[in-house]
């Protein structure tokens, strides 16, 4: 594999909270009872496809109080350990190339992502108002493709959730699992390479031997 594209959120950095406590503040404020379980199913996926997955009724005025309140929740944001060694020894090597694409909205990404300083590992970027359809459909993996003119089996989609998978193998690519944070169950059966931690991803060559 020479051209690596990889989710954000859950896979490069741990966000879940920063982002699903305050929608739960918000559906809490405006009378809708979700369990903590159906809000983590829709982690990793664009807002509007989450709201509507959780049916609510108002999806415009709890989208814009949701992200308002995001703000206040950035302390609970952190990259994994080793996200950073990795990316800079994939980036470093000349024949890789590596991008990521990502639910967010370029705004949303600017503002709760680049503080980490992840972006001079990269060499491209797909957000999600670029395409047409979010995960599960490979729309975003297939404009990672087109921007770094990758072939497609030599490409690795590495992400977190069944949406991730899904949308790697509709665009004809191997998914990478970011074990560090999802542990391989009946649910991840198919997925192509498993990474205990963020360092396996170097030796990926050896794993698929």
């Amino acid at each position: 594999m020479n051209y690596f594209i990889f989710d954000v959120d859950g896979t490069l950095i741990d966000s879940e909270q920063m982002y699903m406590l305050p929608l739960q503040k918000v559906l809490k404020k405006h009378g809708y009872d979700v369990s903590d379980a159906a809000v983590e199913k829709v982690f990793g996926i664009t807002a509007a496809d989450a709201l509507k997955i959780l049916k609510v009724r108002d999806p415009d005025q709890i989208q814009k109080e949701w992200f308002a309140e995001i703000s206040n929740f950035k302390q609970y944001a952190h990259v994994y350990p080793g996200i950073k060694a990795a990316l800079g020894v994939l980036h470093a090597d000349p024949a890789n190339q590596t991008a990521i694409a990502t639910s967010k909205v370029e705004a949303e990404f600017h503002r709760d992502v680049t503080r980490f300083n992840l972006d001079d590992f990269f060499d491209a970027f797909v957000f999600s108002d670029e395409i047409k359809r979010g995960k599960p459909a490979p729309d975003l993996v297939l404009k990672g493709i087109e921007k770094l003119s990758a072939s497609p089996e030599a490409t690795i989609y590495i992400g977190d959730t069944i949406y991730d998978m899904q949308a790697a193998h509709a665009a004809n690519v191997a998914f990478g699992l970011a074990g560090w944070r999802t542990k391989k169950t009946a649910a991840f059966k198919d997925a192509d390479y498993d990474f205990e931690t963020p360092a396996e991803m170097l030796k990926i060559d050896a794993l698929s031997d």
